[in-house]
């Protein structure tokens, strides 16, 4: 995610909410704000005027060909992100940009195009507010669908849930007795014995085997779970 302003916050936000929702590594999905992490607590307008400062965050923050990136814009003329957008196309990376207003009112350079038309604010040129909300809800779109796609959710359950509180153990133990049917007491010692790990307690119940050989099988699918058990030729109780 690459911003300005609100915008750039929306992104940093979004970002932040992967690995603790769905475990994952910290440099998967990424927030580039113009003005660094500074501009998170106060304001660096200024900054998103600079077309070639996109350019060089990207760069800073190591993003390459194999990457893609969400250019966001409310208005669809942020120089910084359009310099984003135009260094990710020349270098033969994904470009999406995200916009409140028509393609036609702001061409940005992408080969996918979101246009969230929210129309005029409640307040003239505050796009915190209606086109703020919208964004956010589109990133939170964008970053499920991924992290769906990449096996981290059995049926509506985010089984790559890291115990890491008391808030989180007891949704894993509900994970666990909704989709493998097993007691609280054997849930605890399956995590235990899974080192903290859900999909992996899952695969040991539903597969009767070993921690070690459930880490093995999970490793062997790519830590997609539902690869995992159609390999084992096992299945959940719960719902498939």
């Amino acid at each position: 995610y690459l911003g300005a302003g609100t915008s750039g916050r929306l992104g940093v936000l979004d970002a932040a909410e992967c690995p603790p929702t769905f475990c994952s590594d910290p440099s998967l999905v990424q927030g580039v704000l113009a003005g660094g992490a500074a501009a998170l607590l106060r304001s660096s307008e200024g900054l998103e005027d600079l077309f070639e400062g996109g350019k060089a965050d990207l760069q800073t923050a190591g993003f390459n060909s194999s990457d893609a990136l969400v250019g966001i814009a409310a208005g669809g003329t942020t120089p910084y992100v359009l310099g984003g957008l135009s260094y990710a196309q020349e270098i033969g990376a994904l470009a999406i940009a995200m916009a409140c207003v028509p393609a036609e009112q702001a061409p940005m350079p992408c080969q996918i195009n979101i246009r969230l038309l929210t129309g005029a604010e409640l307040l003239t040129g505050s796009t915190r507010l209606k086109a703020g909300t919208a964004t956010k809800m589109a990133l939170n779109i964008i970053s499920t669908g991924v992290m769906v796609r990449l096996g981290k959710v059995f049926g509506n359950r985010m089984v790559d849930v890291a115990v890491t509180n008391a808030k989180l153990e007891d949704r894993a133990l509900r994970i666990l007795a909704h989709l493998a049917g097993v007691d609280r007491s054997q849930g605890k010692l399956l995590l235990q014995q899974a080192g903290g790990s859900v999909k992996v307690a899952l695969l040991m119940a539903a597969a009767q085997l070993p921690a070690a050989d459930a880490v093995a099988l999970l490793a062997a699918s790519a830590g997609n779970l539902r690869l995992a058990l159609q390999a084992s030729g096992f299945q959940l109780n719960g719902p498939q």
